[in-house]
């Protein structure tokens, strides 16, 4: 039994490294924006089409980077999710339970 505790150990120190190095883009106004987080959730990368970029237009400019942010983080959660099936064998995690 310890054993298996010290092997999903190891394994869960792994992929939490993993996580680390994972990225995601998430996009916005049909790709006007674009914004890269990693596993942890820290925002990396910003990219803004030079179309946005009139005083005019700050607000929409905000507003597309907040969804763009938003895009990203869904699907970093789904790709730790998926991870975390493969480290569990399918099985699922304890609701609240998170990575």
């Amino acid at each position: 039994m310890m054993k298996q505790a010290k092997e999903l150990q190891s394994k869960m120190a792994e992929m939490q490294a993993e996580i680390e190095q994972l990225t995601r883009d998430g996009t916005a106004g049909a790709g006007l924006v674009t914004v890269t987080i990693n596993g942890k959730g820290e925002m990396r990368a910003v990219s803004v089409d030079p179309s946005l970029m009139k005083p005019d237009e700050k607000e929409i400019l905000e507003d597309l980077i907040v969804a763009a942010h938003a895009d990203a983080k869904a699907k970093m959660e789904e790709a730790l999710q998926e991870k975390m099936k493969d480290m569990t064998g399918g099985l699922p995690l304890p609701p609240g339970m998170k990575f």
